[in-house]
């Protein structure tokens, strides 16, 4: 039995996965990020560690004694606390948060180029806040980090290659993973408030801040970890988590992807996982906003009244009418990644309903799918016979049938809504011993449901017509390349 602890942007989720690869006792808790000016993402990492125990607790009271602890984690997000105290020394930054563009622009004109969305610039912002001089003793964590701190009250300042890949901080030195002291040096962070570089499979100590003090064995980005859930652990398998973000992620084996930072279709270089200290590499594509364009719908235009309310609101039309939405409310990721694109309707008419609105909305995302599909093919030379998917929006059949006919291939639903969680399972079982191999996690593969595409015509270049006119509209933010 396996403590599953996953933290994703929206929230918090605990669950145990059995021997058998079944989840139970899951229980989840709205913990969405804070927004206090334009682009700021903030959240209170005190508050998440407290949450994370209440949960996790409750769901061992549930189910029983478990014997490990896995955890995934929303990536790149960046904490910061006071070694002495165990307390952060202001907020935790969201991976989403955007105040570091003008550092990033910066550092562009002086040959270094990292993301606005990469941990890296997010550190020094803070550290510019909290510690200007640097003399403080502090330490820095993506959540995974935060959290091992917290369940181990102290004990350990870790975190996996999955993790530290994506921040922006690290390198490849004979083929491991390992900080770039080129990267901390010109951002003035102190290497030694990093945490140490560890196996996404392995025991690593007790989480002593728990009820019998389970093992915990397993760390790993939601991205990995639910590649990971969905069995796509042999060359070539893929998947898309369609959550507030999307992201698609391939497995590629042993060898690092032949391209730098970023392929020419706008594919990312990422650890997989790690094992042994050898890493499995991924292309990775990225959506920016996914599920948080139909949050848009509900919470701010009030169209719909819940999120599973799109479905049928949606199926209330045969098509969108000729309308077609480009979901960039926070720009444009693979394969252009212009941050400064805006989210765009196209093809409105007098005759345009709610209906076709919100379906427009969901195959508008359903194409950044073929996008980011499209790419991964192309920057991995691989193609992608069949799709594997999770993430709420999953749950939603008109998208589906949308992501299916705008990929022009089998989409395989995930038996469980969130592989994230089922993954870092998966990863802590088989530290543990409940799993032998990675072909023994390929093997429990059962998606729940199988949409092929319907055969209609599909409208995918004149939705292609509608993106290019959501490109540039903030030209400062559209200059930025990583």
């Amino acid at each position: 039995m396996h403590l599953v602890i996953d933290v994703g942007t929206s929230g918090i989720r605990t669950a145990v996965v059995r021997p058998d690869a079944t989840m139970v006792g899951e229980r989840y808790q709205r913990f969405l990020p804070s927004s206090p000016s334009p682009g700021a993402v903030e959240f209170d990492a005190a508050e998440m560690g407290r949450l994370v125990l209440e949960s996790a607790e409750a769901t061992m009271s549930e189910v029983g004694p478990v014997h490990s602890v896995g955890i995934a984690n929303q990536r790149a997000s960046t904490v910061v606390w006071d070694r002495r105290t165990g307390q952060p020394v202001g907020p935790g930054v969201g991976w989403q948060d955007l105040r570091t563009v003008g550092t990033c622009l910066v550092l562009q004109g002086d040959g270094l180029r990292l993301a606005p969305n990469a941990s890296a610039t997010k550190v020094a912002f803070l550290l510019d806040q909290f510690d200007p001089d640097r003399s403080r003793d502090l330490c820095f964590g993506t959540v995974d980090s935060w959290l091992v701190w917290v369940l181990t009250k102290g004990a350990l300042h870790v975190t996996d290659a999955s993790n530290a890949a994506i921040t922006g901080l690290a390198t490849v030195n004979e083929g491991r993973i390992v900080w770039d002291q080129l990267v901390l040096d010109r951002l003035r962070i102190p290497a030694a408030m990093l945490p140490a570089i560890v196996d996404s499979s392995g025991v690593l100590a007790p989480a002593v801040a728990l009820p019998g003090a389970p093992l915990i064995a397993g760390i790993a980005g939601d991205q990995q970890a639910s590649l990971v859930g969905q069995g796509c652990v042999r060359l070539g398998l893929t998947k898309i988590t369609f959550g507030t973000g999307a992201m698609l992620d391939m497995c590629v084996g042993p060898t690092q992807p032949s391209f730098g930072k970023r392929g020419s279709s706008g594919s990312l270089p990422v650890v997989a996982w790690q094992l042994g200290g050898v890493p499995t590499w991924g292309v990775e594509t990225i959506m920016l906003s996914a599920g948080t364009a139909v949050e848009w719908l509900r919470d701010d235009l009030k169209i719909i009244d819940s999120a599973e309310a799109s479905e049928s609101v949606a199926a209330a039309c045969d098509d969108a009418g000729g309308v077609f939405f480009v979901p960039a409310l926070l720009g444009l990721g693979a394969p252009l990644w212009d941050y400064g694109a805006r989210a765009t309707f196209v093809g409105i008419t007098r005759g345009t309903g709610r209906a076709e609105m919100v379906r427009a909305v969901l195959e508008g995302v359903a194409h950044r799918g073929a996008d980011l599909v499209e790419a991964a093919e192309t920057d991995s030379g691989r193609s992608i016979e069949t799709l594997r998917v999770d993430g709420g929006m999953t749950a939603n059949g008109v998208f589906l049938q949308a992501l299916a006919d705008s990929t022009d291939r089998p989409v395989e639903v995930s038996p469980v809504v969130e592989a994230t969680a089922l993954g870092a399972g998966f990863l802590a079982g088989l530290a543990t011993g409940s799993w032998g191999s990675l072909d023994d996690l390929a093997a429990t593969w059962r998606p729940r449901l199988i949409v092929e595409p319907s055969g209609r015509a599909s409208a995918r270049s004149q939705w292609l017509r509608a993106r290019e006119r959501a490109l540039g509209w903030f030209s400062e933010l559209s200059a930025i390349e990583f």
